[in-house]
This record gives C-alpha cells, structure tokens and sequence, in this order.
C-alpha cells in the first residue's frame, strides 16, 4: 500500500499544473470548509507610490521635481537659473543677478539682487561683492534641463494582481502563480507600463529631449524569489482556456514550494536617455507598488 501511495503521490504531483485554478482533483484534499480550490482572485492590491515627475533610482521626491539635480535646496532640486531670479548658489541656497541699473560702487565690485531660501521673493535684498558668487554666469546645463523634462512626465506604480489571493481563499503549493498590473485608460497618458514618453526643454537656446522607456516589472514573491516579467501580464480567468496552466508572459510557474502567508510587491523600472547640448545621458528610474497578501496551503493526498 505504501507503493501504491507513492505512485499515486507522483502522480498526483505531475497533474497538478493541469489543475492548480480548476476544482479540486479526487485526489487531493482542500482545505477545511473549501469544497473548491477555484480560489484565484484577480481583485488588485493597494495601490504604491503614485509616480509623478522623475527621480534617479526610484529616491528623491515621488511627487516629481527631477531628483538628483545639480542644484539642491533644503532637499529638493531647484532650477540653476531663473530668468528672473538670476544663477543659484548651492552655498547658501539664494540666487544671484546684476542689479539694474548699477549703483556707484569700489573699484572691481559690483551690486547683485540677492534671492534666499530657494527663491523665497520674500527675502530678496540687494549686495554688494568683490567677485560673482559661485554659479554665476554658468551656461545651461543639459543634465538639469533634461531632470526638468522628467519632471513633467508621470511615471507611476501600478495596482498589482495575484492569483490566488489570500482574501478569497488560500492556495496550494506547488501550483502556478499568476501576475499582472493595472493599465492605463483609454485616451490617458501612458504611465504604468509605456508605450514610450517624451519629452524637452529648453533654456537660454539649449534644447534637451528625452525618452522615457519601461524596461521591466520585477515581483518579489515574498519569499525570496523574485521574477522579471516584461510587460503587465495576463489577467487570471477561473473559467479561461489557461485556467490551471501557468500564466503566459507573467507567473511563478513553479509555485511556492512551502505553505505559508507571503506579501508580494512589485517595482517598475524605466529608463530615461537624453540629448542636448552635445550631451548625452541615463536616468533610471523605478517605481515601487503596494503588497498583495497571498495564503498558500499544503496539497494533501487521499489513499484508501
């Protein structure tokens, strides 16, 4: 009998992808009070970080502003020039023009329009000094304007999915996972998974473009496993023609190989490539979601 349980067992074993969303096989138990391991659920999970403009590697501020820039005050990226306000002083974080018209002044000074606090108008007084501040005069830099672009493109995280998930019912080790995230509603900007952004900006007759181009979605499964998937991945149907079959373009196919709860997120990655100015470069960007709860049981075996 123990033989003919172990063969059962294989067998029960090389069946199972065939089975993993469908009903449960005689075989096999469910758990306690499921009759039906149809227990895939394709609801989206929290939504993560809603995106908005740029920021280098996924830090910086996710409400947009380039991240990263040259140009920092108090945290945050702030223009290098300002047609207004003149060229910005990372030193004490004010910006600097010739005051117009020029009152008398030494020899080799001049009188500068002084703008604190990142640009604060509020602050702005009137100085005198024996050489231009730090910064002063500088030409465009296309770095800056090419951050500047990124930051009117929205690139956000998107809602995920997992089949199965916990709040419908657990799932089975051993059985196919599928993953997939939201899209982006006709007629919106692409946001989630691309097509491709672009965009420019120009300053003082340097023109810098971009491209922003979604590279790839990495899951973590919650267990230390993560899997790269190429684009959203394919909703799960309990009543589809790949129902129990692993997901087509984005699923841990092998399944969880031990029981448990497990969290699983989700980070996007883009990359940004600009020109301008006889420049070029890379900004990568990514984006992290929410977590899924996922609840997966062991697959027992009847013998009689």
């Amino acid at each position: 009998m123990a033989g003919a349980g172990l063969v059962l067992l294989l067998a029960l074993g090389a069946a199972v992808p065939a089975v993993a969303a469908g009903r449960a096989d005689p075989g096999a138990e469910c758990p306690p009070g499921q009759s039906d391991c149809s227990v895939w659920d394709d609801d989206p999970g929290n939504p993560g970080d809603p995106g908005g403009g740029g920021d280098d590697g996924g830090g910086g501020d996710p409400g947009g502003g380039g991240g990263g820039g040259k140009c920092q005050w108090n945290g945050r990226t702030v223009k290098c020039y300002d047609e207004f306000l003149g060229w910005f002083n990372n030193g004490d974080g004010c910006y600097y023009k010739l005051a117009q018209p020029q009152q008398e002044a030494p020899e080799g000074q001049q009188w500068y329009v002084r703008t604190c606090n990142g640009g604060d108008t509020g602050t702005q007084t009137t100085v005198l000094l024996d050489s231009p501040p730090p910064g002063f005069g500088a030409p465009p830099d296309p770095e800056e304007l090419a951050r500047r672009a990124l930051a009117r493109i929205t690139i956000a995280a998107p809602r995920i999915a997992v089949a199965p998930r916990r709040s419908n019912g657990p799932g089975l080790v051993g059985l196919p996972v599928w993953m997939w995230g939201s899209r982006d509603a006709p007629g919106e900007k692409p946001k989630y998974f691309g097509p491709e952004q672009h965009e420019s900006e120009s300053d003082r007759g340097l023109t810098v473009s971009l491209t922003a181009k979604f590279e790839r979605i990495v899951y973590d499964m919650g267990n230390g496993r993560r899997v790269t998937c190429g684009g959203a991945g394919t909703p799960y149907k309990a009543n589809g023609r790949l129902a129990g079959k692993p997901s087509p373009d984005c699923g841990y196919d092998t399944g969880y190989p031990k029981a448990g709860d497990y969290l699983v997120r989700a980070t996007t990655h883009w990359t940004v490539t600009w020109q301008g100015g006889g420049q070029s470069g890379v900004i990568e960007v990514n984006r992290t979601t929410g977590t899924v709860p996922v609840r997966i049981n062991e697959l027992q075996v009847v013998t009689q």
